[in-house]
C-alpha cells in the first residue's frame, strides 16, 4: 500500500484505564475481528495478562478502515502495557509509531503513569491525540479531565475527542482522528531496506520471529538478510502482518508493521532494537536503536530439582527474546545449589517473570528475595559492582557504598497528602515538589482547595526502599486512589551495612542483605524471630544469628526436638538412666556439628515481611 495510506500508532495510558478495551473497539468498528469471533481483551492473549487484567507484552495487529470519503487506509496499531514496570515496552513500540493515543479515564483524569507515558511520546517526537474514555460512567467527570490535559499537559480544548470504549460511542471519529493527525510515515520507499526490529519470539519451527516496522525500501520472502548490530545472516522465510494473528503477505513495504521468520536458531542472533537490511547492504546506516535499559532489581532463581538446570537456562533463553528487558547469569549457592541471577525491572515484572517460567515451562523454582545493585567504593579507589548481597566485600576493603535513587511522582487526591508524606518520608524519602493538578471546588471558609482536589507529590527515595510493601501500604493509605512513577536519579553514597544470617555459625548467603546502618537492629531482630518460627526443628539445637560483620546483633534458639530415650526404661537403678541420657547429650553435640539445617522457601520470603519493607 502506499506510504500516504499507512498510519502507525500506538496506544498509551495509565493502568486500567482502558486501553485494551479501546483496542477491542477499535478491531470490532474496523472489521479486523469478527463479532463471533470477539473476546474482552482480544489482544491479551496470555493467562496471566486476562486473569489480571493488564497488559503485559505489547502486540501489533493491522486494521483496514474506509474513512468518510471512500478511501481505504492501513492503520497498524502497537497495543502497550500501562505498569510503570513495563515502561520499556512502551518506549519501543513509540520507536515504531509516528503517532500515540493518550488515553485518560473520565473518572479517574490525569494519573502519575500517564504523565510519564506522555513525556515519553513527546521525547519521541510523537504526535499526541487525547482520549477521555468512559464517558458513560456515572461517575465520569469529563470538563474536569478536559481541564486537566489542558492545564497539565497543555492541550487546546478542540484537540481532546471523547468515547467509550465499552459501548462503542466516539469509535468512528476517534478513527478519523487518527488518519488526519496521525502523520504519514516519513520513510524512503525506493531505498535500501532499513527495518527496525521492535519485538520478537520463537517458534520451534520458522525459528526466531522478529516483529519489524519498515522504515525504508521493502523485502519480500526468500530474500537473504543481514541484522546489522549481530551480523547474522539469515534467509526471511516467511514474511507477513498481524491481522490480528500471524497472516502471510508474500511482502512489507516502507511504513508497514509486520514479522519476518528469520529461521535463526540462536537467540542472541537477533537482537531487539537491532536493523534488518538486505545482505548486499551492510553499508546501510543503522537506525538508532533502543537505549539499553538497566535492571534495577535482582533476584536469585533456583530450580528445586537439580537435574532442572538446563531446562531452566533454556526457557530463560526463549523467555529473553521475547522480554528484552530480563538479564540473567548463573550462580550458584551453598544452600540452594546452581540457579540464576536475574535483572528484572520491578517487583510486577519479577512476579510475572517467575509465574510465567512456571506455567509455561512446567519448572517447580525457588526464589530469593529481590535486592538492588549498589556499588562499592573500595580503599584503594577502584569499584565494585554488587548485584548480590553475597558479594559484598569485607567491611574493612570498603570506604563507601552507593545506591541507587529514584525520583518519585505520586498523584493522589489532597486528602490522603499527610498520610502518603509520612509513608514516603518514614522510607528516607526527600521532600521535592507539590503541585495542585486540578481544583474541582475551594472550601468556603478557608478559601482553601477541597479535599478531592488532586494533587502531584515529587520525592527522591533510595530505590531499596520502595522496592518490597510500598506500593501495597501507598494503595492502603490511599483508599485506593494514590498512583505512582518513577525514574532513575543514578547512585548516591549512604550508610550501608550488610546483614548476614547464621545458622549455627554458618552463613546463609541468600539470606544475606544490605540495611542502612540506622535500620540494621531492627531488621535483624525481626528477621532472626520470623526464622525462627519458620525453619524446623531438628534433633540438635539450632542457633539463628543476624549479624554485621563478625558482630552479632541479634540471635534466637530453634530448641532441639527430643526423643524420650526413658521410655523403655521401666524401672532399674538411675546410673542406666543417666547413662542413657548422657550418650543422648553427646549425640546432639556430634549432631550440631555435622548435621545440616533444612532452609523451607518460606524463609526467604520472609525477608518481604520485615516491618519497614
Amino acid at each position: 500500500m502506499e506510504p500516504y495510506r499507512i498510519r502507525n500508532f500506538c496506544i498509551i495510558a495509565h493502568i486500567d484505564h482502558g486501553k485494551s478495551t479501546l483496542a477491542d473497539r477499535l478491531l470490532e468498528v474496523t472489521g479486523t475481528v469478527e463479532s463471533r469471533e470477539m473476546t474482552e481483551q482480544f489482544l491479551d492473549s496470555m493467562d496471566l495478562e486476562r486473569e489480571r487484567g493488564i497488559t503485559i507484552k505489547g502486540k501489533a495487529v493491522r486494521m483496514m478502515f474506509d474513512d468518510s470519503d471512500g478511501e481505504v487506509f492501513q492503520l497498524n496499531l502497537i497495543d502497550t502495557p500501562g505498569h510503570v514496570d513495563f515502561s520499556y515496552e512502551v518506549s519501543r513500540a513509540l520507536a515504531a509509531c509516528e503517532g500515540a493515543l493518550l488515553v485518560v479515564d473520565a473518572s479517574q483524569g490525569i494519573q502519575a503513569q500517564t504523565l510519564a507515558n506522555a513525556y515519553l511520546a513527546v521525547a519521541a517526537d510523537l504526535v499526541l491525540i487525547p482520549v477521555i474514555n468512559k464517558i458513560d460512567l456515572p461517575s465520569a467527570e469529563t470538563q474536569r479531565v478536559g481541564q486537566e490535559l489542558q492545564q497539565v499537559l497543555g492541550f487546546h480544548p478542540h484537540e481532546i475527542l471523547e468515547a467509550s470504549a465499552k459501548t462503542g460511542v466516539g469509535i468512528s471519529g476517534l478513527l478519523e482522528g487518527i488518519i488526519n493527525r496521525v502523520p504519514v510515515p516519513a520513510g524512503d520507499p525506493d531505498g535500501p531496506l532499513r527495518a527496525l526490529i521492535f519485538d520478537s519470539a520463537y517458534d520451534p519451527y520458522k525459528g526466531v520471529v522478529a516483529y519489524v516496522r519498515v522504515m525504508d525500501g521493502a523485502l519480500k520472502v526468500h530474500d537473504k538478510l543481514v541484522m546489522l548490530g549481530t551480523g547474522a545472516v539469515s534467509e526471511a522465510i516467511e514474511v507477513g502482518a498481524f491481522l490480528p494473528s500471524m497472516q502471510s503477505t508474500k511482502t512489507l513495504r516502507a511504513g508497514e508493521v509486520g514479522y519476518i521468520a528469520t529461521g535463526l536458531k540462536n537467540l542472541q542472533e537477533c537482537q531487539v532494537g537491532d536493523t534488518v537490511t538486505h545482505q548486499t547492504r551492510t553499508l546501510v546506516p543503522p537506525l538508532p536503536g533502543y537505549e539499553p535499559l538497566k535492571p534495577v532489581v535482582f533476584m536469585g532463581l533456583y530450580p528445586i530439582e537439580g537435574e532442572s538446570y538446563e531446562p531452566l537456562r533454556v526457557a530463560l533463553d526463549k523467555l529473553r527474546l521475547n522480554d528484552a528487558a530480563l538479564t540473567f547469569e548463573p550462580e550458584s549457592s551453598p544452600a540452594l545449589g546452581f540457579g540464576f541471577r536475574l535483572g528484572l525491572l520491578g517487583l510486577l515484572h519479577l512476579e510475572i517473570v517467575q509465574e510465567r517460567l512456571e506455567r509455561e515451562y512446567g519448572l517447580n523454582l525457588i526464589a530469593t528475595a529481590p535486592s538492588v545493585a549498589y556499588e562499592a567504593v573500595l580503599s584503594d579507589g577502584s569499584l565494585f559492582d554488587v548485584a548480590n548481597p553475597a558479594e559484598m566485600p569485607a567491611a574493612g576493603l570498603i570506604t563507601e557504598v552507593r545506591e541507587p535513587w529514584v525520583e518519585l511522582t505520586i498523584v493522589t487526591p489532597s486528602r490522603f497528602i499527610g498520610t502518603i508524606m509520612e509513608l514516603t518520608t518514614s522510607r528516607r524519602g526527600t521532600y521535592k515538589r507539590m503541585e495542585y493538578l486540578s481544583v474541582t471546588a475551594v472550601d468556603s471558609d478557608s478559601g482553601a482547595p477541597a479535599s478531592d482536589a488532586r494533587v502531584l507529590l515529587e520525592y527522591e527515595v533510595p530505590l531499596s526502599e520502595i522496592l518490597v510493601g510500598f506500593y501495597d501500604q501507598l494503595k492502603t493509605r490511599s483508599q485506593g486512589y494514590a498512583s505512582l512513577d518513577y525514574r532513575s536519579l543514578g547512585l548516591r553514597p549512604g550508610s550501608l551495612v550488610k546483614l548476614d544470617v547464621l545458622l549455627n555459625g554458618k552463613p546463609v548467603d541468600a539470606l544475606s542483605f544490605v540495611v542502612h546502618k540506622d535500620r540494621a537492629y531492627d531488621r535483624g531482630r525481626s528477621l532472626v524471630q520470623e526464622l525462627r518460627s519458620l525453619i524446623p526443628r531438628q534433633l540438635f539445637e539450632v542457633a539463628v544469628q543476624a549479624a554485621i560483620g563478625s558482630r552479632v546483633i541479634a540471635r534466637e534458639t530453634v530448641r532441639a526436638l527430643r526423643k524420650d530415650v526413658l521410655a523403655k526404661c521401666y524401672g532399674g537403678d538411675v546410673t542406666r538412666k543417666r547413662k542413657l541420657l548422657q550418650k543422648q547429650a553427646e549425640g546432639k553435640k556430634r549432631l550440631k556439628k555435622v548435621g545440616q539445617v533444612e532452609v523451607p522457601q518460606e524463609a526467604f520470603l520472609a525477608l518481604l515481611k520485615l516491618p519497614g519493607t
